[in-house]
């Protein structure tokens, strides 16, 4: 279990770089997770489409596989969708069958829904374990985490507060986490992310940093015990 202590902020920029998903200076990956979700998804693809900005999605593989129609939509409007999982849980006990399992399943589910073999893996909680790091290995993916966030999954969440969150650590070549579902936070959590964007967008944009896709944000390679084979809450 010691990776799991990869969740840490501070651990993770000393130690572990590149699962803070930093990429070009010039650039700021925006990524969601959690979804999709036939509540609230759409109406971030639709800001999104009007912001004319394209993220990354970390789809669970569970709730694709019920909504495919939507993960056909996310990708038809250029988003990427990358691996939260097939569920949301918690890894408190060693299970790598079943990881490795779980993960190939996501994939597919992916592949089978987009046409196209996803990257990324971003394990739910940020706990990558061993057995998950592994098992990411073995599906060809790249775990990445995320180097600034709104926490928009509390109840006390505002647009403003997600805002102010995100901007306090949000840098040159960061990568930032959102939610686009409530189904692990805070009932309607979600809202104060949607209010938050064009504001989060405004502000990168004054700093001179594109908001895009972890495909396109030049990440480095991970290095270290958690290097990956793979092509590049």
């Amino acid at each position: 279990m010691g990776p799991a202590v990869t969740w840490l902020p501070g651990f993770r920029a000393v130690c572990c770089p590149g699962l803070d998903g930093r990429g070009a200076p010039g650039r700021v990956a925006l990524t969601f997770d959690d979804g999709p979700d036939p509540l609230s998804t759409p109406h971030f693809l639709r800001v999104l489409d009007t912001l004319s900005v394209r993220a990354t999605f970390f789809v669970l593989g569970s709730r694709l596989e019920r909504h495919p129609e939507l993960g056909r939509r996310m990708a038809a409007a250029g988003h990427e969708l990358a691996v939260h999982g097939w569920e949301h849980d918690r890894p408190w006990l060693p299970r790598p069958g079943r990881d490795a399992a779980e993960l190939a399943r996501s994939v597919a589910a992916v592949q089978r829904v987009t046409g196209t073999r996803p990257l990324w893996y971003r394990p739910p909680y940020g706990i990558l374990t061993g057995g998950r790091w592994a098992a990411a290995r073995r599906a060809g993916l790249r775990p990445v985490l995320w180097s600034a966030w709104g926490r928009d999954w509390t109840p006390w969440a505002t647009g403003r507060g997600v805002v102010a969150e995100a901007a306090s650590r949000l840098g040159p070549g960061g990568t930032l986490l959102l939610h686009d579902s409530d189904a692990y936070a805070a009932p309607g959590a979600w809202r104060a992310t949607l209010a938050a964007l064009p504001c989060l967008v405004a502000y990168c944009g004054a700093r001179g940093l594109a908001v895009g896709r972890l495909a396109d944000h030049g990440c480095p390679g991970t290095v270290g015990p958690f290097a990956s084979r793979g092509t590049a809450r």
